[in-house]
């Protein structure tokens, strides 16, 4: 079938992307679903760093490629072999599949899923191959997704059904922003109850980590970004407090504890940000750095403090999450109120609206814009 599409022709082109358009809207071929595979019609699909990171060149990635990977949907055609899902069905992309089957799997979501990987690297399907084209010639597929077109084939293991109360950008969010930074906390690093948290970068990551925090009732949850209209927004999403970047270093130089906070989760995927909330940890306590910086990043920390103050780093790709068992954790935290997801969500953006886009992302001032079909 044709299907219309946002395709990355060309990789590292010069900011501002609204000039240069690396992002191009097509007319593509999709094949029929294979064996153990979904046909989607796309809903709402966010706009996120990890398409960003693809577009400036910080993620290695083969094009031409359909980007987009934090997605809803409904199911409109199903594979040989799938019983575990029906026609009209909403359902949330998740951008590491999982194969159930090895040594990354078997660990309850600590560890990527190590075919889920490789195929991700490659923009095939996790079952193999691809099922777009332009004009006979392959298209890649992004995280196993490719959510900027009208309609995806994927993997049943790319998904997971929702109820049809969650409205599809909030579907869309909870199936990267929200298992990314709310997963941090609720499997890499969970508090206990009375300790603080600090989120350091408020992009749709960080934001959702800090609702998470929120909604666990823990202690003071702190919220660290450069722009002031984020920091005011996590105020009224109940921080308890906000500081600038450069607030936090005074503090931290003074030697100010109550700067510290017993979990840190650094969102900003960025080296100097992972230095900063490794400081902000309190003794005994936890940093989860869940950004994703520039592969040649490198950051400085002192190897004594972590010894001397029994502090812990942990990396968490996709919050720690196994997506079929968090998705439905954090949808019923957002129909009880807990988890006003829809909050995320800067704008509603369409196709043609993806190379700005781009730059909004890249300048900081979006959280979420979400691209509605």
């Amino acid at each position: 079938m044709q299907i219309s599409g946002v395709v990355l022709e060309e990789v590292g082109r010069a900011s501002p992307f609204a000039q240069s358009r690396p992002l191009t809207l097509s007319t593509l071929e999709l094949a029929p679903p294979a064996a153990g595979e979904v046909l989607v019609r796309m809903e709402a699909a966010g706009v996120c760093h990890s398409d960003l990171s693809v577009v400036d060149g910080n993620r290695a990635r083969p094009v031409p490629m359909l980007l987009g990977h934090e997605a809803s949907g409904r199911v409109e055609l199903l594979g040989p072999g799938v019983t575990d899902l029906v026609v009209g069905q909403r359902v949330v992309m998740t951008f590491l599949p999982r194969c159930g089957e090895c040594a990354g799997c078997a660990t309850g979501g600590r560890m990527p899923c190590g075919p889920g990987s490789v195929s991700n690297a490659a923009g095939e399907l996790l079952g193999g191959g691809r099922r777009l084209s332009r004009d006979g010639i392959p298209v890649h597929h992004h995280l196993g997704v490719s959510a900027f077109a009208t309609h995806a084939v994927v993997d049943t293991r790319s998904v997971v059904a929702v109820d049809d109360d969650v409205p599809p950008a909030v579907a869309a969010v909870l199936g990267c922003a929200v298992l990314t930074g709310g997963g941090a906390l609720l499997n890499a690093a969970p508090p206990e109850s009375g300790q603080s948290v600090m989120v350091v970068g408020l992009g749709g990551v960080g934001m959702a980590a800090l609702l998470t925090a929120v909604a666990l009732g823990v202690g003071d949850v702190v919220a660290v970004d450069g722009l002031e209209s984020k920091r005011h927004q996590a105020l009224e999403l109940g921080a308890t407090r906000a500081l600038k970047p450069d607030e936090l270093a005074d503090a931290l130089s003074r030697g100010d504890q109550g700067a510290r906070a017993d979990v840190v989760v650094e969102a900003a995927g960025n080296a100097r940000a992972f230095e900063a909330a490794v400081a902000a940890t309190a003794p005994g306590g936890r940093t989860v750095t869940v950004g994703l910086p520039h592969p040649d990043a490198r950051a400085a920390i002192s190897p004594l403090s972590l010894v001397a103050e029994a502090r812990t780093v942990i990396g968490s790709y996709l919050g720690s999450a196994v997506p079929a068992r968090d998705i439905p954790v954090f949808a019923q935290w957002w129909r009880a109120g807990r988890l006003p997801v829809e909050a995320l969500v800067s704008s509603t953006i369409g196709l043609d609206d993806l190379n700005p886009a781009m730059d909004e992302l890249a300048a900081g001032r979006a959280v979420r814009q979400v691209v509605e079909f």
